[in-house]
């Protein structure tokens, strides 16, 4: 049975078409606007990725660069539009920020190549306050797709980590069958152990290890250190002697608020927090290595959203970083890709119509 064909609209580094290859897709085009980002694309899978910008593009021109003939179906379009504007550590004028006009875009690609199929993914803020406007759009701009949303946490489909993402999918009116949510395929949890355990420590000269791409040591001040070797297993700021701690974290009252993942150490037999762009530094979370001192490394987060490690990033370490922070996990995208091509196949019947009962649940899930 031939490959289904796909898009992958915002594809950053490529977490989503690596799934949705893994599930039997042909990702015959992308596009993101981040050039390193793309860069990383091509060294992986090959030059159909492009730097574009998504309000510049059209359905017409998309069907070309992805070589449809004329009548030839697009199966999927995918994609994750940039969600820093969504995002809980956002603050501020979220809701005007104008990287949520991207999904708008995305919403405008859908009704000018009207695939079989689409797939939007993107945090579960998205469904509350901040995005739930946006949301609104779909059912009425799609009336001819069965559309269906779902919170899903990667821990439950083969990644070391508790990220929570918020998913849309539409099915095609008279296409197959109707989409399933994925059961989840490792229902007792990866462990950060079994995710990054075998790794060799990182070069001391914070150059790249010669068997491991990107695995980098981050340079960190001797203050840092000496405050983040105080930290246990499990621990935070609150463990650092207070005479020690940064000054800002002095005279605070431990038992109270505050952020207690800054400076955080992560536990071997547990989950890591959501991987963010920020992953290499002891203040922006808990990703503390479980034992040595120092934050992960780039390979070690890769490992930890479920990259390969033959998977390579490109760019500076800012560029890098970001990257993986930005990714979808791999095994994610492809229990869910996995669940699409089913329905397209007409292998599944599905729920009839999802979409109010999913958008009244989201309020209380993103409170």
């Amino acid at each position: 049975m031939s490959a289904l064909t796909a898009i992958d609209s915002f594809s950053g580094a490529g977490g989503l078409s690596l799934g949705l290859h893994r599930a039997g897709f042909d990702v015959r085009s992308a596009f993101d606007l981040d050039e390193q980002a793309v860069a990383s694309y091509v060294k992986n899978f090959g030059p159909h990725c492009m730097v574009a910008d998504a309000s510049k593009l059209t359905g017409d021109g998309l069907r070309q660069q992805a070589g449809l003939n004329e009548g030839e179906e697009l199966d999927l379009f995918a994609g994750g539009p940039p969600c820093q504007g969504f995002s809980k550590q956002k603050r501020g004028a979220h809701l005007g920020d104008e990287r949520n006009v991207l999904v708008l875009e995305y919403l405008r690609l859908v009704e000018e190549l009207r695939p079989r199929a689409f797939l939007l993914e993107n945090v579960p803020q998205l469904a509350g306050v901040r995005g739930r406007g946006l949301v609104a759009e779909f059912a009425p701009t799609l009336p001819n797709y069965r559309i269906g949303a779902h919170f899903y946490r990667a821990a439950d489909y083969g990644v070391a980590q508790t990220r929570d993402r918020f998913v849309i999918v539409g099915i095609r009116q008279g296409v197959g069958g109707g989409f399933d949510v994925p059961e989840p395929t490792t229902p007792v949890w990866l462990t950060v152990r079994q995710a990054i355990g075998d790794l060799p420590e990182p070069p001391d000269d914070y150059s790249e290890h010669p068997e491991y791409p990107n695995h980098q040591a981050a340079r960190v001040t001797a203050i840092n250190l000496e405050r983040f070797s105080y930290v246990p297993p499990g621990g935070g700021w609150r463990d650092i002697p207070e005479e020690k701690r940064l000054e800002c974290h002095q005279g605070v009252d431990t038992s109270k608020g505050g952020w207690p993942d800054v400076y955080g150490r992560l536990v071997w037999d547990g989950q890591a927090p959501t991987i963010t762009g920020g992953f290499d530094s002891f203040t922006r979370g808990r990703y503390g290595h479980p034992e040595h001192d120092r934050p992960l490394t780039p390979r070690e987060a890769a490992r930890l959203q479920g990259f390969p490690d033959d998977f390579t990033f490109v760019g500076t370490r800012h560029d890098v970083r970001h990257q993986i922070g930005n990714a979808v996990p791999p095994p994610l995208a492809q229990a869910i890709g996995e669940s699409i091509v089913r329905a397209l196949r007409g292998e599944t019947e599905g729920e009839p119509d999802m979409w109010q009962a999913t958008l009244d649940w989201s309020v209380e899930k993103t409170a």
